[in-house]
């Protein structure tokens, strides 16, 4: 049954704050839990989603605002406090042992003892009867590691269950399970939600989220947009919600996505049916001279995975890539800059800038691996080259010699195209390089990426923010659930129209 709308609520998290150096993460958000229900946490990346969950479970302390479990107001100094409030959580990655048995990791901790140490019949005795509770029967005995993802899953949540908990947060627990697999962990999620339990559920996968949920709080940059229930947000409502508007001084750019594309000869490059099991279903890609291809869809659904097989940065086990016309092989990112293809990552922290190099030496190391360290980029060469782009792309403060890491978001991901720019690539993959950038900034990484386009530069754009990509693509590729749903003539769509199809078209097929 679903739960009640006015059942009193187990968890409040009110007016919760944090602050990380130069970041707001939370801004006086609020969240309710209650009993008995199902309730989704949805954002895109940046929302403020993982810091709550931290915030609940003792991970990150709040610097204001109170958090009460089941009437009693609580202080997290650690995960450990979390867990004595009765607060569980299974992450994505299983946080097991694997090398031990099933019953071994069911009662981890909590073991029954018996003269001279522990009681391994009482072990694998109480495992069972836990996991008989969540109606499952496995062989106690056996390896943790000799089963599937689901199982594990499983085997983690009746773990939750043995330390009694409440309140139990299931963080992206089907990103790696097929249709059977969720349905098995869905019918225990029910289960538990029926018993009294309550569960915080976080996943990308939008059809997912509406098949269990009973309620959905939305968050965006940090703060609160609403908390609705399930049956009162339907799903073009919570995408828009979601990924917000963008500001006048951005609708006045140039629509770039007018421009009409030659696709008569072979496209600069062609992907048919790329996929990887797990991690994206097979997939084909076009994109021609001169063109911007929007890769659309909410996060999970499909987009970074699918640039990242392109440019061999992960593994595709199916389909071909060619460039130009002819067959390439595409298993590394050396072979994708080879054939003069650039990836710019949407973590242009971890996966991008190196922080504690200057401007310069950041913009010169595309070339740089380009050439090989034995042929080194002279002084002269190198200067007219920061000098080059940095003038082209209003990069401040004007200064070769800055640490990057002492720039701001907008400018450092100004150099991090700057240095592919420089090498001169025929396909730009840029994934998200206007996110958590001031709108001056913004606007001029859009107008660059129109002009490099109708110089004949290819570009294939991400961004979480449906009006740039209806701005700068000429054809808006829409993914969801790791799947390709559809394709769009940006001329033919407005952004109500795009935010329908990602919500509800390609039901049970890729177009």
């Amino acid at each position: 049954m679903p739960s009640d709308p006015e059942a009193p609520a187990l968890v409040e998290m009110r007016d919760i704050t944090i602050r990380f150096p130069g970041v707001l993460a939370l801004d006086a958000v609020d969240f309710v839990l209650r009993a008995g229900e199902i309730h989704s946490l949805m954002g895109e990346n940046g929302a403020g989603k993982s810091t709550l969950i931290k915030a609940l479970t003792g991970v990150y302390p709040i610097d204001s605002g109170s958090i009460t479990v089941a009437g009693e107001a609580r202080v997290f100094g650690s995960t450990a406090d979390a867990q004595s409030a009765g607060i569980s959580t299974v992450y994505q990655e299983v946080n097991l042992c694997a090398n031990l048995s099933v019953g071994e990791n069911v009662m981890l901790g909590h073991e029954p003892r018996a003269r001279g140490g522990i009681d391994w019949k009482g072990v694998h005795r109480d495992a069972a009867r836990h996991l008989d509770s969540l109606g499952l029967r496995i062989d106690t005995r056996s390896i943790l590691s000799s089963h599937s993802i689901a199982i594990q899953q499983l085997v983690a949540i009746s773990r939750a269950m043995v330390l009694d908990a409440k309140v139990l947060i299931l963080d992206e627990p089907t990103s790696s399970l097929d249709r059977g697999e969720v349905e098995q962990l869905f019918a225990v999620i029910r289960d538990l939600r029926d018993a009294g339990v309550a569960v915080l559920f976080v996943s990308h996968f939008l059809d997912q989220v509406y098949e269990i949920s009973d309620r959905i709080t939305v968050l965006r940059n940090g703060q609160l947009v609403g908390e609705y229930l399930i049956g009162d947000l339907p799903r073009g409502d919570l995408v828009t919600k979601m990924i917000g508007r963008e500001l006048d001084e951005l609708a006045a750019i140039s629509r770039a996505a007018d421009r009409t594309i030659d696709r008569s000869a072979a496209p600069v490059l062609r992907a048919t049916g790329i996929g990887r099991r797990g991690l994206l279903e097979p997939t084909d890609l076009d994109v021609y001279e001169g063109e911007v291809v929007g890769l659309a869809g909410l996060l999970g659904s499909g987009r970074t995975e699918l640039v990242r097989l392109l440019y061999g940065a992960d593994r595709a086990d199916s389909g071909t890539v060619e460039v130009g016309g002819t067959p390439v092989r595409m298993s590394s990112p050396r072979h994708a800059i080879a054939e003069r293809i650039a990836y710019s990552s949407e973590d242009r922290r971890a996966e991008g800038l190196i922080a504690d190099l200057t401007v310069a030496e950041n913009i010169v190391m595309g070339i740089q691996a380009q050439r090989g360290w034995m042929r080194r980029v002279g002084r002269a060469e190198r200067e007219a080259i920061v000098s080059e782009y940095m003038t082209a792309l209003g990069i401040r403060p004007a200064d070769p010699d800055q640490l990057v890491r002492n720039l701001s978001g907008g400018n450092q991901q100004k150099v991090l195209l700057a240095r592919w720019l420089a090498t001169a690539p025929e396909l730009l993959v840029l994934d998200e390089p206007t996110r958590g950038i001031d709108i001056g900034a913004k606007a001029d990484i859009q107008r660059k990426v129109a002009e490099l386009s109708e110089q004949g530069l290819s570009v294939i754009f991400i961004s979480s923010e449906l009006e740039e990509v209806l701005r700068l693509a000429q054809r808006v590729v829409v993914m969801r659930d790791r799947r390709r749903i559809g394709e769009l003539e940006s001329h033919t769509v407005d952004l109500d129209g795009l935010i329908d199809y990602i919500a509800n078209a390609g039901e049970g097929s890729a177009a």
